[in-house]
């Protein structure tokens, strides 16, 4: 925690991916959050072990063939959006990074997409679904960036996290 920021005034950061890749991503920007109340989600309970001290909760997991998994998931993360009120949404991929970014954004919090570096021909179809939800919408890749990434002006590329 930055010094002389009280618990109370720290942002409440919302960070969440699914597995593998997305999670490595987002746990790549940890230092970033440093001063912040941050809220880990991911879709499996042993990543509390990459977290330690920190918020950890675990959701299903689910894919667009799975359409009573996806429901599952968004009421959860309903729940868990109204039991943080994150200030900040971030998250680096797949369907949990959906559902908080779009609901993040019905509740009033900034919202921000990472698309995964494994996507380097084009934005994945997640983040496509998300552009208009983010308030800001990032690649990893210089290529895919086509403006400085708010809605509807393409991807912004501040780097990448690997």
């Amino acid at each position: 925690m930055a010094a002389g920021t009280s618990p109370k005034q720290s942002p409440r950061v919302l960070a969440i991916a699914s597995g593998g890749g997305h999670w490595v991503q987002l746990l790549r920007l940890r230092p970033a959050f440093e001063g912040a109340r941050v809220t880990y989600v991911s879709v499996r309970p042993a990543y509390a072990t990459d977290v330690p001290g920190e918020r950890f909760i675990a959701i299903n997991d689910a894919t667009r063939w799975d359409k009573v998994g996806l429901a599952r998931m968004a009421f959860k993360l309903l729940w868990i959006m109204l039991w943080t009120r994150p200030n900040v949404v971030i998250s680096t991929g797949a369907a949990p990074g959906y559902f908080a970014i779009r609901l993040g954004k019905l509740l009033g919090a900034r919202t921000i997409w990472l698309d995964s570096i494994a996507n380097v021909e084009e934005m994945s179809m997640t983040g496509m679904l998300v552009k208009d939800h983010a308030t800001l919408w990032m690649t990893q890749w210089p290529h895919l960036a086509a403006g400085g990434g708010a809605n509807n002006q393409g991807p912004a590329c501040h780097g990448s996290v690997l």
